[in-house]
């Protein structure tokens, strides 16, 4: 319903083809920042012709789980406020990745990793760890290690 409501906004708003926003207001946070050369991720953003896309597949998928059994609340997206302060408050108390530079994103309790590790281990690490995490679905890897590109839209 929300997902709708925020579609209906959008298409009655004028807006350039430049402007972007986290129509869905899909949590995103900076977790660490020990890398100082780490880029910073773009974030959830869509054009409104993107949230338009975008919110039919948003629907389907958050009520699937409810539907098949795999969620107590009738849309995944539900998880994601609460979910990714919890995965914040988990990753700094671990004390393993104070040396990295973490972003997180939650989209119906998949939890994407965005940032700059020191290793191919402690970035494997971090999704054993993230797993852990009540209510977690699954981690999506947008990790650089030390010299590579980012595998994520940098924040301009």
């Amino acid at each position: 319903m929300r997902s709708a409501l925020v579609v209906l906004l959008l298409a009655v708003l004028p807006a350039t083809a430049q402007d972007r926003t986290n129509a869905f207001n899909d949590p995103f946070e900076q977790v660490t920042r020990a890398i100082a050369n780490c880029p910073v991720p773009a974030g959830p953003l869509y054009t409104a012709q993107e949230a338009r896309d975008a919110a039919h597949v948003r629907s389907h998928h958050g009520t699937s789980c409810y539907r098949s059994g795999r969620c107590r609340l009738p849309n995944s997206y539900l998880y994601d406020a609460e979910l990714i302060p919890r995965v914040v408050q988990y990753i700094r108390a671990d004390g393993r990745f104070n040396d990295t530079s973490l972003w997180v994103v939650g989209e119906r309790r998949l939890v994407w990793l965005a940032g700059c590790v020191n290793s191919r281990e402690q970035a494997d690490a971090l999704h054993q760890a993230v797993m852990l995490v009540d209510d977690v679905m699954g981690t999506i890897d947008y990790l650089a290690l030390p010299g590579e590109a980012p595998r994520y839209e940098l924040k301009k």
